[in-house]
């Protein structure tokens, strides 16, 4: 048995597409650590198999990157020499680099390190992995580990999954099935306007469907303005444990390509998923749940990773016709309660 270190360094919805990986280290590890970022690091303490969680900003990952000074990176080579970790795993996307952290980790005296590298690692790794195609990333984050001679047991079912059990949930979404929209993603390019947004949950609860509207506290005016009168904003009223738990109790959830839509799926709840094809559905699309994909995968934004939609009136996803949205839930098996009516 050994302690192993996990770094997965960005997002809310990286962090839980390595759940795979990280249950994959769980099976044989004394103890496992989880190396997140700012972003990410609630994501990683919602998951199974993660012992402890520590957090740095990667300056080479981070979006908004600090700068790189040698008393921060002294701290942090400290820290992990304090740590006294037998191995580590680096989880990058396929356009990060592992070999910055790979650095430091042996300066840190980690004596066995793997990661996916297409770049030449010297010294860097011991297990230089590489990932044929373009599987999802759980799956391509999960091969790390069985190249590393972890495994899944048998009888783990391989999808995302998170901590049980989750926080009580009725005070925010009352009694009732009802139907989760999720308007918010972390970049433009990937989120409908708040227009477009609102007339589908008005399309949902004309519907008859009870609706309820969710984000981060900073996206309460946008969940406001989607709610309108029609749905029940929770914008900025849940931790990320009562998000989860929110989503757990939801038939179905619509979101954009969004941290909250791993989230949906670690949870067990089927995705409508407004996709923009600014990356690529086969590797982003929330994983091992029923998924309605929706958006124009075609689009002249394809592939692009643009973080600013560059096509005039965002066409891929303002164009989703909101009946179709209402199609899709209704598909993944959403019901609508019956009215009573009233005898005259």
């Amino acid at each position: 048995m050994s302690r192993v270190l996990v770094a997965r360094q960005d997002n809310l919805g990286d962090v839980l597409l390595a759940g795979p990986c990280l249950r994959a280290v769980a099976t044989q590890a004394s103890h496992v650590t989880l190396l997140a970022g700012p972003h990410g690091r609630a994501a990683g303490e919602l998951l199974p198999g993660v012992d402890e969680v520590l957090t740095w900003t990667a300056p080479w990952i981070d979006p908004a990157p600090p700068p790189v000074t040698a008393e921060d990176t002294g701290e942090f080579v400290a820290l992990i020499r304090a740590k006294s970790f037998d191995r580590a795993l680096i989880l990058t996307s396929f356009h990060q680099s592992p070999l910055p952290l790979a650095l430091l980790l042996r300066q840190a005296g980690v004596p066995w390190i793997g990661a996916i590298s297409e770049d030449y690692p010297g010294s860097l790794l011991d297990l230089r992995h590489r990932v044929g195609g373009d599987p999802p990333e759980a799956v391509r984050m999960l091969s790390l580990a069985e190249a590393a001679g972890y495994a899944l047991p048998p009888d783990d079912h391989g999808a995302l999954a998170l901590r049980r059990p989750l926080p009580p949930s009725t005070r925010l979404t009352g009694g009732g099935p009802y139907v989760v929209v999720h308007p918010a993603a972390s970049v433009p390019a990937r989120q409908p306007s708040a227009g477009w947004s609102h007339r589908v949950v008005r399309a949902l609860a004309a519907e008859g469907h009870r609706v309820l509207v969710t984000g981060a506290p900073g996206e309460a005016q946008l969940t406001a303005c989607v709610a309108g009168t029609s749905a029940v904003n929770l914008g900025g009223r849940t931790s990320l444990a009562e998000l989860a738990a929110v989503l757990s109790g939801a038939q179905v959830v619509v979101a954009p390509n969004t941290g909250p839509a791993h989230l949906a799926a670690a949870a067990g709840t089927p995705v409508v998923s407004l996709f923009a094809p600014v990356v690529p559905a086969s590797r982003w699309a929330p994983y091992g749940v029923p998924v309605v994909l929706l958006g124009d995968q075609r689009a002249p934004c394809r592939d692009s990773r643009a973080r600013v939609c560059p096509v005039p009136g965002h066409p891929c996803l303002e164009e989703i016709d909101p009946a179709e949205v209402c199609k899709a839930v209704a598909e993944l098996g959403a019901t609508v309660p019956p009215r009573v009516s009233s005898l005259l």
